[in-house]
C-alpha cells in the first residue's frame, strides 16, 4: 500500500528527484525554498511503498484575482509506465488542490510530448491550459560530447561569434554571491526597455539566487571588456542538468558577441560537476517568426542543440465556473503578449 506524506527532508527529497536523469531544478528542494521566501504556500508530497520513495511532486500555490491555483512545473516525478501509481499521484494532486482552495491545478509534467502523453492527460481528466507553465519546448545539448564535438555541430555563425569574442580580450568572471544579482538586474531593466517586456524585480531574482546559492547550485557568469559588463548568465546546476535560467546583455555585449563565451565557460563547469545535459531552455518553432522569443530561439539553435518538446501544461479543474473566467483572461493575455 502506498503511503503519502509531506516531505520534510531536503536530503531525502533531492536524492530521489536527482535519481531521474531527465529532471531539473523545477522540482528541486531549493526552488521551493525560494517560493517559501516570497511568502508562498508550498506543497511537497512523497509517495512511499515499503519505505521506498516511488513518486514525488512539489507545487506552489499562486493567488490571483481571477482565481487561486497550484502550479506544478516539471513534475510529478515518477515512473510514467506505472498507471496505478500515476492515478494515485494525480488523485493526491486533486486533494491538495482542494485543500488549498484552488480553482484548478496546473501541471506541466516532466514527460516528453507524444500522442500517448496527450491521451494520458485526457484520461486523467486534465484539459490543455490556455497558458504555458515553465518551458514546454527546449534546446538541449549533450555534455557527454567534448567541447570540440559541440563546436563542430554548432553553426558557422556561432563559431564565428565565439572566435570574435576571444579576439576582443573579453574576460569572464564568476560569482556565487547574491549581491552579484544587482548588476544583472540593472542590465535586465535596460534589456527589457529595448525588447518591450516587463523585467523581473531585483528582489525576485535575488531571492532565487540566495536559495540556490546555499547549496552551491548557482553561478553568475559575467563577461567584461575594459571593466565594463557586457553580458551575464544566471546558471543553475542541479542533478544531471545545467540550466541557462536567465541571461542579459548590453548593446555592446551584442556587438562583441559575449554571450557564446559565457555558455562555453558554463559548460566547462557542468562537465567538472559530472553533469551530462545543458538545457538552453525556451525555443519556439521555426515558423513562429512573430513570436517575441523567435530571435533568441535562433541564437540557441546556433549551438546545434537537440530540440525537446515536453507535454504542455494541462489543468485539473476544481471549480468550472471560476475556471472559465480564468481561461478567458489568460487566452486574451496570451494573444496580447505574443507568447
Amino acid at each position: 500500500m502506498i503511503e503519502i506524506i509531506d516531505a520534510t527532508s531536503r536530503e531525502e527529497w533531492d536524492k530521489f528527484i536527482t535519481s531521474f536523469e531527465d529532471t531539473n531544478f523545477l522540482q528541486s528542494w531549493d526552488f521551493y525554498e525560494f517560493h517559501t521566501s516570497r511568502g508562498k504556500k508550498v506543497v511537497r508530497r512523497l509517495f512511499k511503498d515499503a519505505d521506498k520513495i516511488v513518486a514525488a511532486y512539489a507545487g506552489v500555490v499562486e493567488t490571483a484575482k481571477r482565481g487561486t491555483y497550484m502550479a506544478i512545473a516539471g513534475g510529478p516525478i515518477l515512473d510514467w509506465k506505472n498507471n496505478k501509481l500515476i492515478k494515485t499521484v494525480f488523485a493526491d494532486i486533486k486533494e491538495q488542490g482542494k485543500a488549498t482552495s484552488c480553482v484548478f491545478v496546473r501541471v506541466r509534467p516532466q514527460l516528453e510530448l507524444s500522442d500517448k502523453s496527450l491521451k494520458l492527460m485526457q484520461e486523467l481528466g486534465l484539459k490543455k491550459s490556455p497558458m504555458y507553465l515553465s518551458v514546454e519546448y527546449a534546446g538541449v545539448l549533450n555534455l557527454e560530447k567534448s567541447e570540440e564535438e559541440i563546436l563542430r555541430d554548432a553553426s558557422q555563425g556561432f563559431r564565428r561569434k565565439l572566435r570574435k569574442a576571444e579576439k576582443e580580450d573579453i574576460t569572464v568572471e564568476t560569482s556565487t554571491d547574491p549581491k552579484s544579482v544587482k548588476t544583472f538586474y540593472q542590465l535586465e531593466v535596460e534589456h527589457a526597455k529595448r525588447q518591450g517586456f516587463v523585467a523581473f524585480s531585483e528582489e525576485f531574482l535575488t531571492k532565487q539566487f540566495e536559495a540556490f546559492a546555499k547549496n552551491n547550485e548557482v553561478i553568475m557568469y559575467i563577461a567584461k571588456k575594459d571593466g565594463e559588463i557586457l553580458a551575464e548568465n544566471f546558471m543553475v546546476f542541479y542533478g544531471n542538468e545545467a540550466s541557462y535560467h536567465y541571461g542579459v546583455s548590453s548593446p555592446l555585449g551584442n556587438k562583441y558577441s559575449a554571450a557564446p563565451l559565457l555558455h562555453m565557460k558554463a559548460m566547462e563547469e557542468a562537465r567538472n560537476r559530472g553533469i551530462k545535459r545543458y538545457n538552453l531552455w525556451g525555443i519556439v518553432g521555426l515558423d513562429e517568426t512573430k513570436h517575441r522569443f523567435y530571435g533568441v530561439s535562433e541564437f540557441k539553435r546556433s549551438f546545434g542543440c537537440e530540440e525537446l518538446k515536453y507535454t504542455p501544461a494541462h489543468d485539473l479543474i476544481l471549480s468550472k465556473p471560476k475556471y472559465l473566467i480564468n481561461k478567458i483572461i489568460e487566452s486574451i493575455r496570451k494573444k496580447i503578449r505574443h507568447v
